[in-house]
């Protein structure tokens, strides 16, 4: 199977968006549980979105590394963007199994976990990473479908 790389930019564009967009909902709600695992896979899409422009992203839900090795690919003027993506990859990762899974050790339920700062913290990290990887798209010059 052949893949179409901006066809995958624009396939992990979308996923961004819906997952922010569930988010937003779940912020609503008052699930905070949802808030932070829809944001770290929207986080996580985003930066892959920016991967893909250049090669096949990996499955893994911590693709900083795979960011950092492109930043000299990404002109100056949105370096530093991508740079702060990553670091927001990063934070939010571990987050991905806390919010399936919780902390067994401990006895708590991915529910027992978040506040509503935790899901406010990791809500405004999904905004910026989907808006620092649309600048960066933008500047690599990729044509939105």
């Amino acid at each position: 199977m052949r893949i179409n790389p901006m066809g995958e930019v624009s396939y992990r564009l979308r996923l961004a968006e819906l997952y922010l967009g569930d988010a937003e909902n779940a912020y609503k709600d008052g699930d905070y549980r949802r808030v932070v695992a829809s944001s770290q896979l929207s986080a996580e899409n985003a930066a892959k979105a920016i991967i893909a422009f250049f090669r096949i992203p990996s499955w893994s839900h911590d693709p900083s590394h795979e960011l950092r090795e492109l930043l000299g690919n990404i002109s100056e003027n949105v370096r530093q963007l991508a740079v702060e993506l990553a670091d927001i990859v990063e934070t939010l990762a571990p987050e991905h199994g806390r919010a399936t899974y919780g902390e067994p050790s401990r006895g708590l339920t991915p529910w027992d976990i978040y506040s509503r700062e935790d899901a406010e913290r990791a809500l405004d990290y999904a905004r910026r990473a989907l808006r620092y990887a649309r600048r960066v798209l933008d500047d690599l010059g990729y044509k939105y479908r």
